[in-house]
């Protein structure tokens, strides 16, 4: 995590993984936008350039991943982001994410499990200009004294969808979450429209690292 350097290659190589992604489905040019500025290369060691910018999930220790940028571009637009969102990110991981909301105008809260993955990227995040609330603990259980949020977004794949997250929606707020078994989760949205009422709508499978905590593996 230490590559800063934006260089025309990289410039490059993002304008060609922002077209595949858009061939993919993603249509929002908010987010298209986002993923085009984001320098993801500097997640990365400076030897897997060319690894940053392929669509395609990467290691990046302690048993995680830096997501694929079509499933970040993905969750990212059925979050439908506007500027001033308070939106909470379950699973910091790298940071990717984060970073992504934050270039879209949203104040993000973003919780991480593993300490050490925490450590790591509440160090490197301001490096490159992003400035998110970072927070250690249990993400399956939400960031209750921080809520109600305009949406959540779950960056781990959870065995069902916990109802204390529900619960820290603002009305008319959106749960973006993989829900499944280890290996394979369908995405699913849903949509708090009154303190007691939600919709979903179910979407594609995608694979996720395990939700780890009390409400998820």
């Amino acid at each position: 995590m230490n590559n800063l350097n934006d260089s025309y290659k990289a410039k490059g190589l993002r304008r060609q993984l922002v077209k595949e992604i858009k061939r993919k489905g993603i249509r929002s040019e908010a987010v298209l936008s986002a993923i085009k500025k984001m320098p993801r290369h500097a997640f990365f060691d400076p030897i897997f350039l060319e690894h940053a910018y392929e669509d395609k999930a990467f290691p990046i220790g302690e048993k995680q991943t830096i997501s694929q940028p079509y499933t970040v571009a993905f969750q990212t637009e059925l979050l439908d982001v506007s500027k001033g969102d308070k939106i909470l990110e379950i699973g910091t991981g790298s940071g990717y994410q984060a970073a992504i909301l934050l270039e879209l105008g949203a104040e993000v809260f973003t919780i991480e499990y593993n300490h050490k993955l925490f450590l790591k990227t509440t160090d490197f995040l301001p490096k490159i200009g992003y400035y998110p609330h970072f927070f250690h603990g249990d993400g399956s259980l939400g960031l209750a004294k921080h809520a109600p949020y305009d949406s959540i977004v779950v960056t781990a794949g959870a065995p069902n969808i916990p109802n204390k997250l529900i619960k820290q929606l603002k009305i008319g707020g959106i749960l973006v979450i993989p829900v499944g078994d280890q290996k394979q989760q369908k995405m699913i949205a849903i949509k708090k429209l009154s303190k007691n009422k939600a919709s979903k709508k179910e979407f594609t499978h995608f694979s996720f690292v395990p939700l780890l905590g009390k409400d998820g593996w």
